[in-house]
């Protein structure tokens, strides 16, 4: 069963993710990220700007070079691209249809109002079925 980690009141969604998604490069496990295509793109962009002296080397799930890179990015439409299964970031507001096939998910929420109700949402959503929840404050650890 999918561990589900929710990281809450992140102060902004796509720079939190791009740090997290450095650090979890930095560990060697391959990750996929998860999110609509508008922000997916924004996503890809910050990824290639957010840091002068570190590089995360990302495509889209469905991109050729996704068997080889250890960062990917998947919309809805790419959950039988998804060749990564240890851990999914959820950016979206909603669940991803496909998040059961991986060993640990985290979802991302920001410190803004329709945001955290839509996670409360989504932590009811995995709490009646069952799935191991753990939540993690960000404003409470940058304190």
């Amino acid at each position: 069963m999918t561990q589900i980690d929710f990281h809450v009141n992140a102060p902004a969604k796509l720079a939190y993710a791009c740090r997290l998604a450095r650090k979890v490069y930095g560990t060697g496990l391959p990750v996929v990220f998860y999110g609509s295509e508008s922000m997916l793109a924004t996503f890809d962009r910050l990824l290639w700007t957010f840091s002068q002296l570190d590089f995360v080397p990302h495509c889209r799930a469905r991109d050729p070079l996704a068997k080889v890179t250890p960062v990917l990015l998947a919309g809805p439409e790419d959950a039988d691209a998804c060749i990564h299964h240890d851990l999914l970031v959820n950016l979206d507001r909603e669940q991803p249809a496909f998040f059961g096939r991986f060993e640990r998910m985290i979802e991302v929420v920001e410190a803004e109002q329709d945001d955290l109700e839509a996670g409360r949402a989504r932590w009811k959503f995995y709490k009646d079925r069952g799935y191991p929840l753990h939540r993690h404050d960000l404003a409470a650890s940058a304190a």
